[in-house]
């Protein structure tokens, strides 16, 4: 029997899908640096340095790495459970502002007649990042990122899903078309631009670093928004004015998500921006329509 999956349509209104990374992009850190590590009894520096050598010895990806190193080091401390990932995912900090964020820039996209719409795509964990206070909150349409599978009695004994720098891109084609079940093969039917449920003009994506790039670089070359972020405690912008010199972004603005921030800012612009490109789109659409409609006949 062929299995059925739900997939959306395009809306009446204009949708814009804001996609994050977590780490250093919600989050001030590494999501496993924030308790797990230093509950195995290890260094942080010290735990990335061992799961990166796993990796390049055995030509393993290095997401694969890190989830066989958490399993591995859990041993004799405590049981890996959905649960206790979860446990972790409630301690991790936020960014100043990230907590009300993301209905704040739902209610500006309504007030404009845009359907705003976030979604996480991370190397992170998904079992903890949905551990966090916002993911609880149920405020992303989808979290992607790495996952564990879990036996009948709720341990992690097989990696589901890993989610590195360059398989991120596939999330973006599923937003794109509104497939959005991984398992989903019609992610590669063709669909025509025009009925496509969110353009690529109409995405943002937002990350820190290296690992982001190739979404950065797809949203960009096809008319979308690619914002870079820096911890505004640190006030380091070396990653970002790389990015920025090498085009894989458009704009770069400091990590704070407080109300008035200049993120906010940009992300209110592109809102705006997207609100009158769709009229205008619309009216293309409606007059092309006629005009080979008239030529067919």
């Amino acid at each position: 029997m062929e299995i059925q999956f739900e997939r959306r349509q395009k809306e009446a209104r204009p949708v814009l899908a804001i996609c994050y990374d977590f780490d250093k992009t919600l989050s001030p850190d590494d999501m496993q640096a924030q308790g797990y590590i230093q509950s195995v009894g290890y260094k942080v520096e010290a735990f990335w340095e061992e799961s990166n050598a796993v990796a390049r010895a055995n030509d393993m990806d290095s997401n694969l790495a890190y989830m066989y190193k958490m399993v591995k080091e859990a041993e004799g401390n405590f049981v890996f459970t959905r649960r206790a990932l979860e446990e972790y995912g409630a301690r991790v900090k936020l960014f100043d502002g990230v907590d009300t964020w993301f209905d704040r820039i739902r209610a500006y996209g309504e007030s404009r007649g845009v359907i705003v719409e976030h979604y996480i795509i991370s190397s992170g964990l998904r079992e903890m990042i949905e551990g966090t206070s916002i993911a609880r909150r149920g405020v992303f349409e989808r979290i992607y990122a790495c996952s564990f599978y879990f036996n009948e009695r709720g341990v992690a004994v097989w990696p589901a899903q890993a989610v590195n720098y360059t398989n991120k891109t596939q999330f973006l084609f599923r937003i794109e078309k509104g497939v959005l079940d991984p398992n989903d093969p019609s992610v590669n039917d063709y669909i025509p631009p025009e009925q496509m449920r969110v353009p690529f003009r109409n995405m943002v994506y937002i990350g820190d670093s290296d690992t982001d790039i190739p979404c950065m670089k797809l949203v960009t070359t096809y008319g979308g928004h690619a914002i870079g972020v820096y911890d505004p405690a640190t006030e380091d912008r070396r990653k970002v004015h790389k990015m920025m010199r090498d085009r894989r972004i458009r704009y770069f603005a400091p990590a704070d998500y407080t109300e008035g921030s200049p993120i906010e800012g940009l992300v209110r612009a592109i809102i705006d921006k997207t609100a009158a490109y769709e009229v205008l789109e619309e009216a293309h659409a409606r007059d092309s329509a006629e005009a080979f409609s008239e030529d067919a006949q």
